[in-house]
């Protein structure tokens, strides 16, 4: 997805005290309203008991039970953002209330032991909500994209929105599933073979037939197909997918459908568990900065901030709002122009800023819950004390705006240089996240230590620290100039680790088993098509200039 440019004004149309108070006043006048006889309140237990008489009697209610309508969103801290710790948090059971009713009343006391021999109820997110419905015009919500479920209630899951019908989509599921038994096979059977350095000869067929689909990629679409194209958007707008067949090799389209189908997956067993709603408690956009960017995962927000659909970004302080015009009074009174912590690094318009999460708590709580909109494996969220953040800035005449950052334990035994690495949308696909990696790298060669990113990594991380062993091996192959190559020896002076560093060489095929010995291979024409790229590429300051850090390891934190 590509960021939107937006301009954030700078006057105000109304104040953030002036939207309570008015919700403060509509609530005590609905509170005041006296034609409700009293007669007709309802408890929580005498809700509960009618709604189950619904459910004895053959009437399912569809309406949600007590425990699931309570507002289960932690408490906000005094800067109105999430709690600072798991602490904050109140863990009393949803139930309680109800509880209490149950023992002060007798007569309820008993009606529910008459009721104990029943089956319990499923709590209503075990359920497929019936009211809800797909927001793609002219679906009936039936089928699922992955083709394993019968209903769906989002369009990550919609069949007509990708331009397929429920059948179809049962009968790619069914082929999906036949190829990966066929792959699983033929690994397991490898498993066990002798150990290849160099492609099987099923590997080099394979490789033959790929490259072989894909020559015709790039023939272009003919006249008839351009209009075929056009009127499907005309008539469909931004409510359908755009026709994708013939746009590139049929390889590549069906890797891409099988990468939907997989995250519809996810996204479904996530809603089963949960953890999402069908399409209500999942923040879409943020607006941060001069940007508007489309999010990628679920990230847990305070209920009340996640249910809005939109989110408001202070891109300084990283403090969440409900609306614009609470960013705007919000941005008129920040003072803030740069992260907290110390610069440790700066050349040029790049920054590089220290914080701890003990010192700036509120901050960090607030960076991981923005990076978890843009990362799938991410658990931290509040727990950010034994962690430093190193946080990336380009400056100009505004202040320092956040590229990405990166995370470390201060005392990691396993030596893992980085627990969480980002670089956020706008700025992706620029060097910047290669800077960060050689960055985290520096910061190992100043402690003399070797290090490795932690486990696992992220789709788009794994792609960039392949990437960054590569293009190390290849400089340290191009500037050796003895006969015999130590990997001990590559991993002091680039400080990667000796697993990465094989596990790049194999990937590379300069990794060898002749004689009981392996041997590095020094191919000569990976290093010269490295070295073309990289004179192509010319100078540029997407690079980490050792000279420019003023940093010192940090004891006893």
């Amino acid at each position: 997805m590509y960021p939107r440019l937006l301009h954030v004004g700078s006057g105000s149309d109304g104040t953030e005290d002036s939207d309570s108070s008015a919700e403060r006043e509509q609530t005590n006048s609905s509170e005041s309203d006296g034609n409700i006889p009293k007669r007709t309140r309802l408890t929580r237990a005498s809700l509960r008991l009618s709604q189950s008489s619904q459910v004895l009697n053959g009437h399912p209610t569809r309406e949600l039970c007590s425990s699931c309508t309570q507002d289960e969103s932690p408490p906000l801290t005094p800067t109105g953002n999430a709690p600072s710790s798991e602490s904050e948090l109140d863990i009393s059971s949803p139930n309680a209330s109800h509880d209490e009713s149950l023992a002060k009343d007798p007569a309820l006391r008993d009606s529910d032991k008459d009721l104990s021999h029943r089956p319990k109820r499923r709590r209503c997110h075990e359920t497929y909500n019936f009211n809800m419905k797909c927001p793609t015009p002219g679906c009936n919500s039936l089928g699922h994209l992955t083709g394993k479920h019968e209903r769906h209630f989002a369009v990550s899951g919609c069949p007509l929105y990708h331009n397929l019908s429920a059948d179809e989509c049962k009968v790619k599921a069914t082929t999906r599933e036949k190829h990966e038994e066929e792959a699983k096979v033929q690994e397991e059977s490898n498993r066990h073979a002798t150990r290849h350095q160099t492609p099987t000869s099923r590997q080099t067929r394979y490789k033959e037939q790929v490259t072989e689909m894909r020559k015709g990629r790039n023939s272009g679409l003919s006249k008839e197909q351009k209009e075929k194209y056009m009127e499907h958007r005309q008539s469909h707008g931004n409510t359908r997918e755009p026709l994708l067949e013939n746009i590139t090799s049929e390889y590549d389209l069906e890797l891409f459908r099988k990468a939907q189908a997989r995250a519809s997956e996810d996204l479904e067993r996530l809603r089963i568990q949960g953890q999402i709603t069908e399409g209500s408690n999942m923040i879409k956009t943020i607006l941060f900065g001069r940007y508007e960017l489309d999010t990628w995962y679920h990230s847990p927000y305070p209920e009340e901030y996640a249910r809005l659909g939109r989110l408001y970004v202070c891109e300084f302080c990283l403090k969440y709002m409900k609306s614009q015009t609470i960013l705007r009074r919000h941005m008129a009174k920040c003072v803030w122009k740069h992260p907290p912590g110390d610069e440790v690094y700066r050349k040029g318009a790049i920054s590089v800023f220290e914080v701890d999460g003990k010192k700036n708590k509120i901050y960090c709580q607030n960076l991981c819950l923005l990076a978890k909109l843009f990362l799938d494996h991410k658990t931290l969220y509040y727990d950010v004390e034994p962690f430093l953040f190193y946080v990336m800035t380009e400056a100009d005449n505004t202040g320092c705006h956040l590229v990405g950052y990166f995370s470390k334990e201060k005392n990691s035994f396993l030596n893992y240089n980085v627990s969480c690495i980002l670089t956020m949308p706008q700025y992706m696909r620029q060097g910047y996240g290669k800077m960060l990696i050689d960055f985290s790298y520096l910061l190992s060669k100043v402690e003399e230590k070797v290090g490795s990113p932690e486990r696992p990594l992220s789709d788009l991380g794994l792609i960039s620290y392949r990437s960054y062993w590569k293009e190390v091996l290849l400089r340290y192959m191009y500037n050796f100039q003895g006969k015999e190559i130590s990997i001990k020896e590559i991993s002091q002076e680039t400080a990667v680790n000796p697993v990465d560093i094989v596990s790049t060489l194999q990937s590379l095929q300069m990794l060898k088993y002749w004689k009981g010995k392996h041997l590095v291979l020094k191919r000569q024409d990976l290093i010269d098509e490295w070295k073309s790229k990289e004179t192509k590429r010319g100078s540029n300051n997407k690079t980490i200039d050792p000279s420019s850090l003023k940093w010192t390891p940090p004891k006893g934190t």
